[in-house]
């Protein structure tokens, strides 16, 4: 799922104590020639609001069972977001679908200035002080996706150094 991002850690959720939000739940329909028949979607986060967030997916006919397959899925998808002084490293702008989202380091004391499915995964990673702006579409898989694609193409100057094999003054001073 992560593969096209070069930094992406994979995370095992052994150990981790791991708190889920639940981001939405659609109910789907399927029309069949006996009439309605009526499913639901729930999209998750689940973190240790540490660093370590994953997103995940679960379908079912009943609401409680479509959160908790959800809820194993994201424990599936754990990856290791860079945080630093409970924000950001720096801005950074992501996409999926019809959905923008861009992410801001804030200044301590801020707070999470973000709506619904972003401020979900923000708070999910562990970060305190962000701005953000959600733009195009609001569909929530789409906005969580596309706050997924800004962090983990975030780099902190330690991942920097280390990608440009130089010592980490080089990154501020050379």
């Amino acid at each position: 799922m992560y593969h096209n991002y070069k930094n992406v850690e994979l995370v095992k959720p052994v150990g981790l104590d791991l708190k889920d939000r639940l981001v939405g739940v659609q109910r789907v329909t399927k029309v069949t020639k006996g009439g309605r028949t009526f499913g639901f979607s729930a999209i998750v986060v689940v973190g240790d609001e540490n660093g370590v967030v994953g997103q995940g997916l679960g379908k079912s006919k009943e609401v409680s069972e479509a959160i908790s397959k959800a809820v194993e899925d994201a424990k599936k998808n754990l990856v290791r977001i860079p945080i630093e002084k409970a924000t950001l490293p720096h801005e950074q702008k992501g996409k999926y679908g019809g959905a923008r989202v861009f992410l801001k380091p804030a200044s301590e004391g801020t707070g999470v200035i973000a709506g619904g499915a972003v401020r979900a995964v923000l708070e999910a990673v562990g970060v305190h002080n962000v701005l953000s702006k959600s733009q195009g579409s609001s569909n929530p898989h789409n906005v969580v996706k596309a706050t997924f694609d800004a962090l983990l193409q975030l780099r902190n100057p330690l991942m920097v150094a280390k990608q440009r094999g130089i010592s980490l003054d080089k990154v501020f001073n050379g």
